[in-house]
């Protein structure tokens, strides 16, 4: 039970560490929505190592939209904006929970990227 403790505390302080690095990349505001309150670092992929290229800042709310929790559809439309973003992992996420948006307007904002 330990080795798997001592080892969660070392993902969580590799993830820390690039804490500054994505504060300064995100303008100190979530990567998705812009939103400035209770910012952190999420991994997009915690099957790797982690690496400024797989983890994205985000609030609360996102952090939950991103992990898979149901939002109205109508205040989601931000989305549209950031599957747009010049960093890869943030258009990348942007555009997966557009992917479980039930709405026209996602489902427009999907067939625009695809047609770019």
């Amino acid at each position: 039970m330990a080795r798997g403790l001592d080892k969660h505390k070392a993902r969580l302080e590799a993830v820390a560490a690039f804490g500054k690095d994505l504060a300064r990349r995100a303008g100190r505001k979530c990567e998705l929505c812009e939103e400035a309150d209770d910012l952190r670092p999420y991994e997009t992929d915690a099957d790797e190592e982690p690496e400024l290229e797989t983890l994205i800042l985000l609030c609360s709310r996102c952090r939950q939209v991103t992990a898979g929790r149901k939002d109205d559809p109508r205040t989601l439309r931000f989305l549209e904006g950031a599957m747009w973003s010049e960093v890869d992992v943030v258009a990348a996420t942007a555009r997966a929970i557009l992917t479980r948006v039930d709405a026209n307007w996602a489902r427009d904002a999907l067939d625009l990227i695809e047609q770019s």
